[in-house]
């Protein structure tokens, strides 16, 4: 069948930025972002923050971006086309972490932000210097949802996440404390049950929301993190709430998670379904 281009479809698409490091695998980083983002139908934008040497099975270097080089990238982003939402990643140095929250100066408060606090490679290798953390958190406490895992959670709040109530009082700190709107804390590197816990203000109390998770067989799948919290700001630049946006994305990764694939000696790279409406 022929198709003419005046039956052809084309939606208005909005802008979603991702501030990230580059992973040559495609895997995750600023890859699985834009992937994620075109899934999704919205306009994907990138500042890069950093690139890395590495295969399917680990990370062999990293080499940040000038920090000169990283404030330009998004000012000049954000002077010409300012996203509806943007994504936060990999930082990798106090210095780019640094000029990442000089150039977010010039972000809309409206704008929500999404921060996916990477702090290491799922093989051990560091991917942000320790006395980063401190800008790291700060920029957690402008954003609208914090994504970190169990690790990540414990490491910057600095409480115990072992049990259900150490988790809420993680989210309560990322909420009251630091200044998050909401926090996503994710199970998958919990023992038991997988499930997530969604913190947010409503009617000025703090809800908790558990989301039940689920174990999947086939070994580790590589980039979940990162195309999880890209989803979720894919949603959100949509116009979606905050909720609908964090529940779209979980269904979307278990979806990638199932029909993941490998690619190579390592772990397998998650795989999203086409285009969604």
């Amino acid at each position: 069948m022929r198709w003419l281009t005046s039956q052809l479809t084309i939606p208005v698409m909005s802008g979603a930025l991702t501030i990230a490091g580059s992973d040559p695998t495609g895997g995750a980083g600023l890859q699985a972002d834009l992937q994620a983002f075109a899934t999704c139908q919205v306009h994907g934008s990138a500042v890069v923050t950093a690139l890395t040497v590495q295969d399917s099975a680990k990370v062999h270097r990293v080499l940040p971006v000038f920090p000169s080089v990283v404030l330009d990238q998004l000012r000049a982003l954000l002077a010409d086309a300012p996203p509806r939402a943007a994504k936060l990643g990999m930082l990798a140095t106090d210095d780019v972490a640094r000029s990442v929250q000089l150039g977010l100066a010039d972000l809309p408060n409206q704008t929500p932000l999404v921060v996916d606090p990477v702090l290491a490679a799922s093989d051990g290798t560091s991917l942000l210097e320790p006395r980063a953390q401190r800008v790291l958190l700060e920029l957690i406490g402008r954003s609208a949802l914090v994504t970190p895992n169990l690790i990540e959670a414990e490491r910057l709040t600095g409480i115990d996440v072992s049990t259900r109530s150490g988790c809420e009082r993680a989210a309560r700190e990322f909420v009251e404390t630091i200044g998050a709107r909401a926090a996503l804390i994710k199970g998958g590197h919990r023992l038991g049950a997988p499930d997530d816990l969604l913190a947010f203000r409503e009617s000025d109390s703090l809800q908790y929301e558990w989301l039940e998770g689920e174990r999947f067989e086939g070994g580790p799948v590589h980039g979940t993190g990162c195309a999880l919290s890209a989803v979720i700001t894919a949603h959100l630049a949509r116009g979606k709430g905050l909720r609908e946006s964090v529940q779209a994305g979980r269904l979307l990764i278990a979806a990638g998670i199932r029909a993941a694939q490998s690619i190579g000696h390592g772990a397998r790279r998650l795989t999203l379904p086409g285009i969604l409406p």
